[in-house]
């Protein structure tokens, strides 16, 4: 599993890590992305739902996301 800290980064931050870390990743490899911005969340899931990509997402404590994306 590939983790990304973004803890305190905005946009694009998060989302130009991601792009870096899909393209290194092995086929049914997940990366891990930790924000705290639900405006990272948001910007995230739209550009997933346009994807290949498999993904889902939790609030593990308060103002606190973890974002799991597959890479088939």
């Amino acid at each position: 599993m590939i983790e990304i800290d973004c803890l305190g980064d905005m946009c694009p931050v998060p989302i130009l890590k991601l792009k870096d870390a899909i393209k290194t990743a092995s086929a049914n490899q997940t990366i891990k992305l930790i924000t705290d911005h639900s405006c990272v969340l948001e910007n995230i899931k739209d550009i997933l739902q346009k994807s290949p990509y498999t993904f889902y997402f939790d609030e593990v404590i308060t103002g606190v996301w973890e974002i799991f994306v597959e890479v088939n």
